[in-house]
């Protein structure tokens, strides 16, 4: 076997800038933090929350792949990441609003090191921005985990999806995966400074293909229409 080896994206980078950016990667002393990161957020979830996983069989055996979600608590992306197992625990990058996450070096630093967030911008995120999130999610073999909603639901029913994910996704071959997250608006709603206890209910869908979905304007509108509808889909039925 011939190795090859490649410096590491962010090696140039000083330390503050390394949080914000695309191109950071964990390295062994985040991958110890993160360990034990992963390790109490499970066990919270079981604890506190009970959180039930079904589907998990509809996960792809390996990278790269994405999850998407319904959008309504911080504890969305602390249930998605938690329910990763193996290799995927480790290539998982939750995208984060960077208004909210990355305003100081101590957040940053929070969400880099402790969440292995990257941010996305809300207003200024270019599509070089998401040309290279979509390049090092296949190059490197990543789970992303993000919600195309854009923010979380103030009222805990779920809204639009927006284009974005279809920007990252179009005419490439990554699946994405469908998941609805159940009880997390219930829990810990915007606008709460703390979680409460209740249940959590992670339901998973079968993968999503877009290898033959346009790359463009209408394409990324079709992604993020069927991203809704299989998510929706996996909601649980209104009351009577």
């Amino acid at each position: 076997m011939e190795w090859q080896f490649r410096p590491a994206r962010d090696t140039e980078m000083s330390p503050v800038a390394r949080l914000r950016s695309h191109a950071r990667e964990v390295g062994l002393s985040g991958l110890v933090m993160q360990g034990a990161w992963r390790r109490g957020v499970r066990a919270y979830l079981r604890l506190f929350h009970r959180l039930e996983v079904v589907g998990r069989e509809n996960l792809p055996a390996t990278p790269p792949y994405v999850l998407i979600a319904n959008h309504s608590s911080h504890l969305d992306a602390l249930s998605l990441a938690a329910m990763l197992r193996g290799p995927a625990s480790r290539r998982a990058f939750a995208l984060a609003a960077g208004d909210t996450f990355f305003t100081s070096v101590g957040s940053s630093a929070f969400a880099a090191w402790a969440v292995n967030a990257l941010p996305v911008w809300r207003r200024r995120t270019s599509a070089k921005d998401l040309n290279g999130l979509r390049q090092r999610l296949a190059e490197d073999e990543l789970v992303f985990i993000l919600f195309p909603e854009g923010t979380r639901s103030r009222s805990g029913a779920m809204g639009r999806f927006l284009p974005g994910i279809g920007a990252l996704v179009a005419g490439g071959a990554v699946p994405v995966v469908p998941c609805y997250l159940e009880g997390a608006h219930a829990a810990w709603p915007a606008g709460r400074r703390w979680p409460r206890p209740g249940p959590l209910r992670l339901r998973i869908g079968p993968p999503l293909d877009f290898s033959a979905t346009s790359d463009d304007k209408a394409g990324w509108m079709e992604v993020a229409r069927r991203c809704e509808d299989a998510v929706r889909a996996l909601s649980p039925p209104a009351p009577p």
